[in-house]
């Protein structure tokens, strides 16, 4: 059922802080410590991105691994790659690897990621749909599973059936968390236990087919789910009853990832994909690819790091 109902169109001014033309842009995140922004570029090869707001500083490190995601770490980042879970050492550049929890599913890739209160990464997977060559293959399953990775290394499938897994997010209590299967345009929400961490009781939280794809995701302090909407143009803000409340319209037809970040946590930072897009496409949106702000009103929450 969709609940497009009590939506705002909101004319937000939204400034392109880095028009650094990534082909899929993904994984933004902010790093309270250095405040700076991280964020990737998941096309062969791969970059991650380091961008601190305050002075303009950009850096940029190049990958032969396929990396689709980022969180934080002590010292670094954790990364999700095409076949497992990397660690990321900004100081050298390396990229060593740590696990691999679905050595069963040749045909599959990773994709979103985040940390738990209790530094646990949930971080899913679905079919392989990047050629050797960025060529865009065809999604024919839902083969995706949604994994917990535990500090020592050990993974549990937690979903299964996922066609294009992304967003996972959790209600400022910790209560609720929400994951968005992009492939059949629904977001669902668990009953979440920290303790254990394990999920339960899955529903429908949103399934609009009116705003493109459900991308990546994150939770302001009043419990709203905030969406990238991958064909779609634009940003949602969803209320905690699953109601479309806001919609923010973006410069890029393909924003793919959404984080708050800035000394009080009060910035939106948004990724976007200028990839396998048609030249009128980029003629509407010349900046797509590029890494983008605004100003949401209202502040979110600090992601956590992995393993504490």
């Amino acid at each position: 059922m969709g609940r497009a109902i009590r939506i705002c169109m909101m004319n937000t001014p939204v400034t392109c802080l880095a028009d650094c033309r990534d082909s899929l842009g993904e994984g933004c995140l902010w790093d309270a410590e250095s405040q700076s922004v991280w964020w990737i570029d998941i096309a062969r090869p791969s970059r991650i991105h380091r961008l601190k707001p305050s002075s303009g500083a950009h850096r940029t490190w190049q990958s032969s691994l396929l990396v689709t995601t980022a969180a934080l770490r002590r010292g670094g980042l954790v990364l999700g790659g095409e076949d497992g879970v990397y660690f990321f050492d900004p100081a050298t550049g390396a990229i060593t690897p740590f696990c691999f929890p679905e050595k069963d599913r040749p045909g599959n890739r990773f994709n979103d990621g985040t940390c738990d209160a209790r530094g646990r990464l949930w971080i899913g997977t679905m079919q392989q749909n990047i050629g050797p060559a960025m060529e865009d293959l065809p999604i024919t399953r839902n083969s995706g599973v949604l994994y917990r990775v535990d500090e020592d290394g050990s993974s549990q499938a937690m979903e299964t059936g996922v066609g294009v897994s992304n967003g996972p997010c959790w209600s400022p209590d910790g209560k609720t968390f929400y994951f968005a299967d992009s492939r059949n345009q629904v977001i669902f929400a668990y009953d979440f236990d920290v303790d254990d961490g394990v999920i339960s009781n899955r529903r429908v939280f949103n399934d609009s087919k009116d705003h493109g794809y459900p991308d990546g995701a994150t939770v302001d302090v009043e419990g709203c789910v905030w969406s990238a909407r991958w064909q779609g143009a634009c940003v949602l803000r969803i209320d905690p009853e699953g109601r479309i409340d806001r919609v923010v319209p973006m410069p890029a037809e393909r924003p793919t990832c959404v984080c708050f970040g800035g000394p009080r946590m009060d910035v939106m930072y948004v990724t976007s994909s200028r990839a396998l897009l048609p030249s009128d496409s980029h003629a509407r949106h010349p900046l797509q690819g590029g890494l983008f702000c605004f100003d949401p009103g209202i502040s979110g929450l600090p992601k956590h790091a992995f393993g504490h």
